[in-house]
């Protein structure tokens, strides 16, 4: 009975470690780089592209109505990321082009085109190489907002940076 007794408490004791919960460790408090562990307030990004203080967080690029030429304040974004793009060499880009829902489906992917392969040109000329990026057209298909006005057809007429891992 004596022996019983002890393989029982044995079992309940292994029984009762089996269903303990182990302290999970968070990503941010392994990469600490002070040597202590993640505040809460930082948030660290994995890409740069991901961070609102980054200069390369914005990767959009708008267009007029029609238009597929690259507007100077949007020429000094873009140098941004060619530069990163160009420092590496490893890292891809797609280009997505789009345009407001007005015209044809045929004229609108047409136009996305015009637009992707615009801003590939203009990156190509500031040192990408051309392995590194991808243009693709999606014309109207895709739009960034929805509605019918002037405001919405503005946001939509744009060529996306898509960073590809």
């Amino acid at each position: 009975m004596k022996i019983s007794k002890i393989v029982l408490m044995v079992a309940l004791t292994g029984f009762l470690a089996a269903c303990s919960t182990t302290q999970k460790v968070d990503d941010k408090d392994v990469h600490a780089t002070d040597g202590q562990r993640g505040s809460k307030n930082k948030t660290s990004y994995k890409f740069r592209w991901e961070n609102p203080s980054d200069e390369l967080y914005n990767r959009v690029v708008y267009f007029g109505f029609d238009k597929s030429d690259v507007s100077g304040e949007d020429k000094a974004l873009l140098t941004k990321h060619a530069t990163f793009l160009s420092a590496n060499t490893s890292q891809k880009v797609r280009l997505e082009g789009h345009s407001d829902e007005r015209g044809s489906r045929e004229y609108n992917i047409g136009l996305g085109e015009r637009r992707s392969q615009s801003v590939r040109r203009l990156m190509l000329f500031q040192g990408v190489a051309d392995r590194q990026i991808e243009a693709v057209s999606y014309g109207e298909e895709r739009p960034a907002v929805e509605g019918h006005d002037e405001d919405a057809w503005n946001k939509n007429r744009r060529v996306e940076l898509v960073y590809i891992q």
